[in-house]
């Protein structure tokens, strides 16, 4: 058994660090040009990337040897610091404004957005709320509260990807802590209802769709990044063009360092290397339930449970996205992506992950 758990806990840190180290290369690579005509007087992004990958992982292994991970207060603590910090990008003057949403604070060359660690933090502090369900299919009023507030408060900026990721993370937890399934059937009535409104409070969201289903309708407009990331996936072939040798970073695809580098590793390593990337993330999965499954407590199986969840359901949208089979939006690559806000989330996902394979128990 400890050895099962032992090799869970590699297969977890290995395929977590590969992946970023895939990343910190894909970033040089897809980023070199977009970097040197936007940003030729800052540091290229892959000595940012860097500085973001140490600090994360850093980061990662203090929560991975803390006790204070276990404890329900730190979550509790955690949580209303994130909702503070989304009242506080809202606010003219201090919430910064880029490609439409206002949702970073800016710190002079740097940036955090608190969309990102506001997913982590519900997951912590919703894993902490449910030890009274016990399976009872008992449903709780401030679980749901627990969910709408930052939810609300992102779509204000507005974010819709980061909220869809947060909800559908959250609702595994309400799942498998034993939420009746008619909970459910009335979320997804209401989820319907919400979708209808969404579009109607912001007409651009139906255009999104109409570009997905013929974003040839709009080659130049709406139906553009997807175009342009099929035009960098399906040269690719087998083997892709090789390292550095994309050719749709050249200002074809908009910022391919972020959320479409998954477009430039399939151009630059075509299906194999695509393919190992998601392997990568298959095997973060199956260790990340492996060790839910042995976890002691039922918080810390739910915890783990969420973490996982989320780093995973990102990867497919995002996935999604860029291979056209979802509607286009904002949604990073766990671990890959350019960013010290959503590589440091995944990282913080990561440590609580990690904290879990050390028997620990609630403080």
């Amino acid at each position: 058994m400890r050895s099962l758990e032992a090799k869970l806990k590699t297969s977890f840190i290995v395929s977590a660090v590969a992946l970023s180290f895939i990343g910190l290369a894909f970033v040089h690579s897809a980023g070199s040009y977009w970097g040197a005509v936007h940003y030729a007087d800052s540091s290229p992004f892959i000595v940012k990337q860097a500085i973001y990958m140490a600090v994360s992982i850093g980061i990662a292994l203090v929560i991975m040897k803390s006790p204070l991970t276990s404890s329900p207060k730190t979550w509790t603590f955690v949580y209303w610091m994130t909702i503070l910090l989304l009242v506080a990008v809202l606010i003219p003057g201090v919430g910064a404004v880029r490609n439409g949403s206002q949702s970073w604070i800016a710190l002079g060359s740097f940036s955090i957005q608190p969309a990102e660690f506001v997913k982590v933090a519900l997951i912590g502090k919703l894993a902490c709320s449910m030890n009274e369900i016990q399976g009872k299919g008992i449903f709780r009023f401030s679980h749901f509260g627990l969910i709408l507030l930052p939810a609300a408060l992102i779509m204000l900026q507005p974010d819709l990807g980061s909220a869809v990721i947060m909800i559908v993370s959250a609702f595994v937890i309400l799942f498998i802590a034993g939420y009746p399934l008619k909970f459910f059937a009335f979320l997804g009535f209401a989820g319907i209802g919400a979708f209808v409104a969404l579009i109607a409070a912001a007409p651009y969201r139906l255009d999104r769709i109409k570009s997905y289903i013929d974003p040839w309708s709009d080659p130049l407009g709406k139906g553009f990044q997807g175009i342009q990331s099929l035009f960098a996936i399906a040269p690719g072939g087998l083997v892709g063009h090789g390292y550095g040798n994309s050719r749709q970073k050249y200002l074809y695809l908009p910022e391919p360092q972020n959320d479409f580098i998954f477009s430039i590793i399939a151009e630059e390593s075509g299906f194999i290397g695509a393919t190992l990337v998601l392997l990568l993330f298959a095997v973060l999965l199956a260790s990340t339930f492996g060790i839910a499954i042995r976890t002691k407590e039922r918080h810390s199986f739910l915890m783990v449970a969420g973490m996982g969840s989320m780093i995973i359901f990102q990867t497919f949208l995002n996935v999604g996205v860029v291979s056209g089979l979802l509607p286009v939006t904002g949604v990073t690559l766990p671990f890959i992506s350019y960013g010290g806000s959503s590589l440091m989330t995944t990282w913080i996902a990561a440590g609580t992950i990690m904290h879990f394979t050390m028997g620990r128990k609630t403080s």
